[in-house]
Parts: structure tokens; C-alpha cells; sequence
């Protein structure tokens, strides 16, 4: 297994297991698989060399298995923030570590923005591997979005999950995280 970014040349594979994340976990993203499936390749393609996002994709024998992205946030005020999104890890590879290795790729990446110093993310309340994979990786909850996300008749709510960035100067003296990579 292998994490890279993306780029517009993923565009198929990506829009492949994203739209199998839409389909099997819908109450897992905002988008749907209605919605998503009819976007052209462009769009996907438009996606992976976006200047303000950046994404990254775990391969296993070649083939895309796990994905994740970081957002950066364009407007002056906020640029110290970025979202994490989009993560998803096909069933196929789970419990092997890929969700802990994307998001760690997504947080070095994060690193290295200057000025950097915020990273958010959402999560399905009820979804207790991806919730204790976040504070694994250091975020903490700071908040609850009740009926964040409807599918067919079904609200859920999502829980707003941030981690601060450490400045690269402080690096060498921040405490390293104790990790369990099995998810």
C-alpha cells in the first residue's frame, strides 16, 4: 500500500470510489451519488487540480482503495483554517491502518501551508471507527450539528471535530501522538 496526491490523471478512479462511498455510506457525505454521478469527467478532473484543495489517494496493487482531502479556505480572515473531507476507505483494505495513514498525509500536507494553524472536519454522529480514528489523529470535538444530513426520511447528526496545527518552528519540541494504526 501507497498514499499519493492526486491529480486530474485519478480522475476515473476517483470518481469511481467516491461514487461507491455516496452509495454504501450516504449519510456519511453531503453529496449524493444522484447528484454526483451525473457530473461530468471534467468536473472530477476540475476537482483533483483544484488550487485550494488537495487530495490524496491510498493504492493497493495498483488500485485506488482510500481517499481523503484537505480544503483551504481562500478568504484572507480565514486562510489559517483548512477542512478535511471526503475520506473514505473501500471496505476492501478497512482495518488495515489506510484511514490513519490518509489522515496523516492530509496533516503533514497541512504542516507545511505557513500560517496554517487549523484543521476541521465533520463526522456522522454514530460512526465510532471514524470518530476514534479523528482523536487518534488529534482532533477534538468541539461541537454537535443536529439533522446535518438528510437521507430519504433519516436526519443525522454530524459531529465538528478540529486539531490545531503547530507552527513548523515548534515542531521539534511538540509531543508525538501515541497511535493505533489498525483503522
Amino acid at each position: 500500500m501507497w498514499i499519493e496526491r492526486l491529480n486530474a490523471s485519478h480522475a476515473l478512479d476517483y470518481r469511481a470510489l467516491m461514487l461507491e462511498a455516496y452509495d454504501l455510506h450516504p449519510q456519511a457525505f453531503t453529496s449524493s451519488v444522484r447528484e454526483r454521478a451525473v457530473m461530468p469527467l471534467s468536473w472530477w478532473e476540475a476537482r483533483l487540480s483544484s488550487k485550494l484543495d488537495v487530495l490524496f489517494g491510498a493504492f493497493e496493487d495498483g488500485q485506488l482503495a482510500g481517499i481523503v482531502g484537505l480544503a483551504f479556505e481562500p478568504r484572507e480572515k480565514a486562510r489559517h483554517k483548512a477542512t478535511l473531507f471526503g475520506m473514505y476507505v473501500s471496505g476492501r483494505v478497512r482495518q488495515r491502518g489506510v484511514g490513519f495513514e490518509l489522515v496523516q498525509a492530509a496533516l503533514a500536507e497541512a504542516q507545511n501551508h505557513t500560517g496554517l494553524r487549523v484543521v476541521q472536519l465533520t463526522v456522522t454522529a454514530g460512526n465510532d471507527a471514524a470518530f476514534k480514528l479523528y482523536q487518534r489523529c488529534g482532533f477534538i470535538q468541539y461541537g454537535l450539528e443536529p439533522l446535518a444530513v438528510r437521507v430519504g426520511e433519516d436526519y443525522f447528526d454530524k459531529i465538528h471535530m478540529w486539531r490545531e496545527i503547530q507552527p513548523a518552528a515548534t515542531l521539534q519540541t511538540a509531543p508525538t501522538l501515541q497511535t493505533d494504526p489498525t483503522l
